[in-house]
């Protein structure tokens, strides 16, 4: 039982910390060579804006499941449809939007599951002890 607690515990941690990553690496798009260093470095800054409110939700959730949980599930649900939009109306491909939520908001859904089921098994193994 407290096997499943430790990994339900750093599961999402660990997701949280890897999906951050990925999303900040779509920063790299801002360096550009006509551009000056000081453009290129705020670009870069700019760009990972999205980031760095991840990170501070992260830090959140790791003190605060149910609530970063939540958190985490709401804006995977909003993001979902406006990334879709967007990417459809760029490559009109119904399958490469899809494959791009895949990659982008959903596993923040799935992470924010993961916080709130780590919440309540603590809780319920608390009641338990």
């Amino acid at each position: 039982m407290k096997n499943s607690i430790k990994t339900l515990h750093w599961l999402p941690r660990i997701l949280c910390i890897i999906a951050i990553l990925f999303i900040s690496m779509f920063a790299l798009d801002s360096f550009n060579p006509e551009l000056t260093v000081w453009q290129q470095i705020k670009g870069f800054l700019i760009h990972l804006i999205p980031s760095f409110i991840l990170i501070l939700l992260l830090i959140l959730a790791w003190r605060k499941e149910l609530i970063g949980g939540i958190i985490f599930v709401i804006i995977g649900v909003i993001f979902t449809p406006l990334i879709f939009n967007h990417n459809y109306q760029m490559n009109q491909s119904i399958g490469m939007s899809l494959g791009i939520i895949s990659l982008i908001t959903i596993p923040f859904v799935i992470i924010g599951v993961l916080f709130i089921m780590s919440y309540y098994r603590k809780k319920k193994h608390q009641e338990i002890s």
